[in-house]
């Protein structure tokens, strides 16, 4: 268990190098190359607080890696592993117990089978199971490489907003709330490897060794060289549309000569494992030209469609100043395969129209609504001190201090609201559920309420019973006023 005590998230790697992913049609498991950077490579790890000795993974569509009893091929003992969102929070199929074996660990399930990484032959390769290791040649394919995983800050509070939804004692009522269509009114913004090539038309990029990617004369060779301002150290950026997953940025790179950055399959060197990276212009646009930039901190690595590594080499002749596409096995060269990102140019965006001026309610519309089950509380002091033209419709105020937190509020006599309101906003020093549903009571002038958010991907609203995320976050969520049959709501 000490491998999954103080990681938040990790990813699983098998005998084969490959690595644990979850599919996007949100019901497959399998083993990828491709897909060990992207998010569906990560599961994070629930603790069962009723059984310390088991852990549940969840990917990261919110669903978790299930043990069913599905034969994988009928007449096989294999039978399958999917992504499952199940009924019961304690359901068995759910929870692994890792059991240590040197430095890799097995994952049990409740019926006594191992997470299998199938290899061979299809239908078998890359596949994922559950099974017994009744042979010993097939005992590796049970064992897996732990790999903690740092989340980014700027995922947190996606993160965050996975593990509230999952098996908490949700009353009925409030797990079930869906107001119209499927919520839009709180969207979370990713930091990717888009922010880094944002709106470029050309770029530099910088190895670490210090020196610039360089298409050489001859227009076939790549180098690297130290004149950051050689018009040879400049390459256009071109974003492929027509990618298989719209998740994943691919990109190609066109030197001064107007040829493509390519990763040939031509050794470098004979008996080396690094392969030779040259300007070409293919005869049509194939993936040896594509590069899929994948962020790490403030720099990138460039990979081809096949798992390999723009490389910039360092030592002696021949050697030095070289640009392979290789995978760094060795520790000492892991950060020769990262990339400064300098923009040199930019694409200039068409300013866009002039948003219409916003509409302010006039005193027919609050007279109309005077008689409504809500006027006790949208006329309250407090309430309708915030429902000022200006409050509603500027700029919200920066906060030089704490996090800004928008709301709006749901009663249940009413029933609705409006999932396009911008919402009001208040400065929320702390972490602490239990002070910002007090604030809220106050700015409301609502007492018994339930202070709520909505999840993105199904649009139902769940009461926030963790800390609020780090990181002075900046939220959305919703007040639900309790019943007045019910003083409190379950959670």
């Amino acid at each position: 268990m000490e491998f999954f005590e103080k990681s938040v998230a990790v990813r699983l790697k098998t005998h084969l190098d490959r690595y644990l992913v979850a599919e996007d049609d949100k019901v497959t498991v399998r083993q990828s190359h491709r897909a060990a950077e992207t998010r569906r490579a990560r599961w994070m790890i629930e603790h069962v607080e009723s059984n310390s000795h088991v852990i549940r993974l969840k990917s990261c569509y919110g669903r978790y890696l299930t043990a069913t009893n599905t034969p994988f091929l009928l007449g096989m003992t294999g039978k399958k592993v999917l992504q499952t969102l199940p009924e019961n929070s304690k359901d068995l199929a759910i929870e692994w117990q890792p059991v240590r074996d040197g430095f890799q660990v097995m994952l049990k399930a409740s019926d006594g089978t191992y997470l299998r990484a199938n290899g061979s032959m299809p239908p078998w390769r890359n596949t994922v199971t559950h099974d017994s290791s009744s042979t010993t040649s097939t005992h590796n394919w049970i064992l897996w490489n732990v790999e903690a995983v740092e989340i980014p800050e700027d995922e947190e509070f996606s993160d965050y907003l996975s593990l509230i939804s999952s098996f908490s004692s949700v009353s009925d009522e409030l797990s079930g709330l869906e107001f119209g269509s499927p919520a839009r009114s709180f969207q979370v913004t990713t930091s990717s490897v888009m922010d880094l090539f944002h709106n470029a038309k050309a770029v530099r990029l910088k190895s670490h060794h210090n020196k610039y990617l360089h298409a050489e004369e001859d227009e076939e060779s790549v180098s690297q060289d130290r004149n950051g301002a050689a018009k040879n150290n400049r390459w256009t950026v071109e974003f492929v549309t027509d990618s298989q997953d719209d998740s994943i940025t691919i990109i190609r790179l066109k030197s001064c000569y107007n040829k493509y950055l390519t990763a040939s399959n031509h050794p470098f060197l004979l008996g080396m494992t690094g392969r030779k990276v040259l300007q070409t212009v293919p005869r049509r646009l194939d993936s040896s030209v594509e590069w899929e930039p994948i962020r790490e901190g403030n720099q990138v690595k460039l990979r081809t469609r096949y798992g390999q590594y723009l490389r910039a080499n360092g030592g002696l002749p021949p050697w030095r100043n070289s640009v392979t596409h290789d995978v760094p096995h060795r520790t000492t060269t892991q950060e020769w395969v990262l990339w400064d990102v300098d923009v040199v140019d930019i694409v200039v965006q068409s300013p866009a129209p002039r948003p219409p001026p916003a509409l302010i309610p006039n005193s027919d519309y609050f007279s109309s609504e005077s008689s409504s089950p809500t006027a006790n509380w949208s006329k309250s002091p407090t309430y309708s001190r915030q429902e000022s033209t200006d409050s509603y419709h500027s700029s919200p105020p920066k906060m030089e201090d704490g996090r800004s937190i928008y709301y709006t509020v749901l009663s249940d006599d009413f029933g609705e609201i409006d999932e396009n309101a911008q919402g009001f906003c208040i400065n929320f020093k702390g972490n602490d559920v239990n002070e910002l549903t007090r604030k809220l009571e106050e700015e409301t002038g609502i007492k018994g309420i339930t202070v709520c958010t909505r999840f993105p991907s199904d649009g139902k609203l769940y009461p926030l019973r963790l800390q609020l995320p780090p990181n002075n976050v900046t939220m959305k969520v919703v007040v639900v006023q309790n019943s007045s049959e019910d003083a409190t709501v379950d959670v």
